[in-house]
C-alpha cells in the first residue's frame, strides 16, 4: 500500500511543495502522526502542529501552500485540505480483505430471492422471499433483509441492521449496525378508551450513496413513502418518522428526531439532538442548530437555533439576556430594598 507523495498528489489532485519522492505508508492526524505517514492541516488553528508534527507529508488548503515544506515535512496544497485527506485514506486501505465472498452455510437465502453479481452474505444473515440484492452488495452476521427488499449494487449491510419489507435502497448505500429501516410508522387513531393502530402500508426508499449510522430508526410511511435522497448522511442513533421526506445532500447529526410527514429539503443540515415538530417544511440549505426544536417550517437557507427554533442571530442574543437574568434579579432586588427604604421615610 506505499505510496510517493507524487503518486497521492496525481490520484486526489494537488501540488507537492517540497520532494515528491518520499515514500508514504499510511495516514493519521497531525498530532499523532510518525515518519512515513500522511496528514492534513484545514482548521487554521492547529497551523502550530507543521513545526513539530513527525507527519512526512501534510496536505494543506490552497492558501497555505505559500508555507513551504518544513525540515523533512512536504506539503501538498488542494482546495479542499479535508476532502482531499479523505480521498487519500481510501488509497491506504485494502478494502479486498474485508469483502466476503459467497453464501456463509448458516445464512438463510430464501429460494424466491435473488442475488446479483459477487455478493457477500455472512453467518446467521436472513433473506427473505422475493428480496433482490444488487451486485456486489455485502450482507454482514446477522443481517436480516425482508421479503420484497429490493438493494442496488456495491451497498454494505452491517452486522443485525435489519432491512424490513419492501423497502428499496439504491447504490452504494451504507447501512450500519443495528439500524432498522421499515419499521411501523408510529400511527394510532383514538377509538373511544383504546388506541386503534392505524395499518402501515407504505414502504421506505433510500436513494444511491446514503450512508446511515448505527442504531437508526426510519420507519415505513403510512401510504406511500417514507424518502432518504441521494448523498444523505445520517448519523447514529436518529429517528426518522412515517411520510418523511429527505432532500439529496443533508446532513442529519446524532439523536436528532424528526416526526411524520414533514420535508426537509436539499442540503440541510440537522445538528444533533434536534426535533423536528411534524407537517413541518424545513427549506433546501437551511440549518438546524444542535438541541433545537422546530415547532414551525424554516424558509430556505435560514439558520435557527433554540427552543422554540428562531433566527439564530435572535436565539444568540435572547440567550445571552438569559445568562445575565442572575445579576439583573441582584440589581432588582437591591433597587426593591432602596426603594423601600424610601418609602419608610416617606413615611416619617
Amino acid at each position: 500500500m506505499n505510496r510517493t507523495l507524487d503518486e497521492v498528489a496525481k490520484l486526489i489532485g494537488g501540488t507537492v511543495v517540497g520532494d515528491g519522492s518520499v515514500v508514504l505508508t499510511g495516514v493519521s492526524g497531525i498530532r499523532e502522526a510518525l515518519p512515513g505517514q500522511l496528514t492534513f492541516l484545514s482548521n487554521p488553528k492547529y497551523t502550530r502542529y507543521l513545526a513539530t508534527t513527525r507527519a512526512s507529508a501534510v496536505i494543506v488548503d490552497g492558501s497555505c501552500g505559500s508555507i513551504g515544506a518544513a525540515g523533512r515535512t512536504q506539503l501538498l496544497a488542494t482546495d479542499n485540505a479535508y476532502a482531499a485527506f479523505a480521498r487519500a485514506m481510501e488509497l491506504f486501505v485494502d478494502r479486498e480483505e474485508r469483502r466476503m465472498s459467497g453464501v456463509h452455510p448458516s445464512a438463510h437465502v430464501a429460494p424466491s430471492a435473488r442475488l446479483g453479481a459477487d455478493v457477500g452474505i455472512g453467518p446467521h444473515a436472513v433473506v427473505l422471499d422475493g428480496a433482490e440484492i444488487g451486485d456486489r452488495t455485502m450482507i454482514h452476521p446477522g443481517a436480516f433483509v425482508g421479503a420484497a427488499v429490493r438493494t442496488g449494487s456495491d451497498c454494505v449491510i452491517h452486522p443485525n441492521a435489519v432491512i424490513k419489507l419492501s423497502t428499496v435502497l439504491g447504490n452504494r448505500v451504507i447501512v450500519h449496525a443495528g439500524a432498522v429501516i421499515g419499521t411501523d410508522g408510529f400511527g394510532f387513531a383514538r377509538e373511544g378508551e383504546r388506541q386503534l393502530k392505524v395499518p402501515q402500508l407504505g414502504n421506505v426508499v433510500v436513494e444511491d450513496d446514503v450512508e446511515i449510522g448505527a442504531n437508526v430508526c426510519i420507519a415505513r410511511a403510512t401510504v406511500g413513502t417514507t424518502r432518504v435522497g441521494r448523498g444523505t448522511k445520517i448519523d447514529n442513533l436518529v429517528q426518522i418518522a412515517h411520510n418523511v421526506v429527505i432532500g439529496e445532500g443533508s446532513i442529519v447529526v446524532a439523536q436528532v428526531g424528526i416526526c411524520g410527514s414533514t420535508e426537509i429539503g436539499k442540503g440541510v443540515v440537522l445538528a444533533g439532538q434536534a426535533g423536528i415538530a411534524g407537517h413541518l417544511r424545513v427549506g433546501d440549505g437551511a440549518a438546524v442548530g444542535a438541541q433545537a426544536g422546530v415547532t414551525k417550517s424554516v424558509p430556505p437557507g435560514e439558520q435557527v437555533s433554540g427552543y422554540p427554533a428562531r433566527k439564530h442571530a435572535l436565539s444568540k442574543r435572547l440567550n445571552a439576556c438569559i445568562q445575565a437574568l442572575p445579576v439583573l434579579l441582584g440589581r432588582v432586588r437591591e433597587l426593591e430594598k432602596r426603594l423601600s427604604k424610601l418609602e419608610k421615610e416617606d413615611e416619617c
